[in-house]
């Protein structure tokens, strides 16, 4: 009778030691999960850009739109609707599948064009918001340019790249310091990440600016490498508004 009891403790211990172990287990497998999967980036950029800019409601257009990974946010956050301008009609496509998965195909559209040359008239449009498309368009300043020419008086746009202000912190940090190890490099890897970094300054978004004739002008961030700019985070951003024409004599007599 002693030595079933005994077994009988014995196998309650192992339970026991295994439930615990298991347990450990799923708060470590938890644990890991929290620090890997991280917020969605476009709907960080896409906070900033409300923040920051508050369009009035109207034509808002998603410059470089890729698959709408900005302008379905923006349409989520706001209902108002989005047309995605784009040179790839296939990713377009694809941006406009999600869009009708989510129950949003009739605030979504698509129209195949290039910043350099966009396909609306003057002084229509409320909001341009891009996201990681002004580092390949052909001509930055005259893609600026149009963009400019196309917002009505009181429009803004947002323009340039990043993760946003509300991206967690380690996962920006741990971006950065993968980009700085792929600079460091070598080879064709090294020399495509140094160009990487490069196109992202804010002396060269400023360039482009000045280049498109910008009356007025802000950029926001740091850089592909840095997130000192606690209103954008990690990235570099141009900002700017078309004033009123008769606002925009007064600035120039001042």
């Amino acid at each position: 009778m002693k030595r079933t009891s005994t077994t009988v403790a014995i196998l309650v211990s192992l339970l026991g030691a295994t439930n615990h172990t298991s347990a450990r287990g799923a708060e470590k497998l938890a644990s890991d999960n929290a620090r890997t999967v991280q917020p969605d980036r476009y709907v960080c950029v896409v906070e900033d850009m409300l923040k920051l800019c508050e369009p009035e409601k109207g034509f808002w257009i998603d410059l470089g739109a890729g698959k709408g990974q900005v302008a379905i946010p923006l349409i989520e956050k706001t209902g108002n609707p989005v047309t995605m301008l784009d040179p790839n009609a296939e990713a377009m496509a694809e941006g406009l599948e999600a869009a009708r998965a989510k129950g949003l195909e009739d605030r979504l559209f698509a129209v195949v064009g290039v910043a350099e040359d966009m396909p609306f008239p003057d002084n229509t449009v409320n909001f341009v918001a891009s996201r990681g498309s002004i580092f390949f368009w052909n001509d930055p300043g005259k893609g600026l340019r149009e963009v400019y020419r196309v917002l009505r008086p009181g429009g803004k746009a947002m323009i340039g790249g990043g993760h946003g202000s509300g991206y967690p912190k380690e996962a920006t940090v741990e971006v950065i310091e993968q980009r700085k190890k792929k600079m460091d490099g070598e080879g064709e890897e090294a020399e495509k990440w140094s160009k990487f970094v490069k196109l992202r300054r804010p002396k060269q978004m400023q360039e482009w600016a000045e280049a498109a004739g910008l009356p007025k002008f802000q950029v926001m961030g740091k850089g592909a490498i840095s997130a000192e700019d606690k209103r954008v985070g990690q990235g570099i951003w141009l900002l700017f508004e078309k004033k009123p024409e008769i606002t925009a004599r007064k600035e120039e007599d001042k």
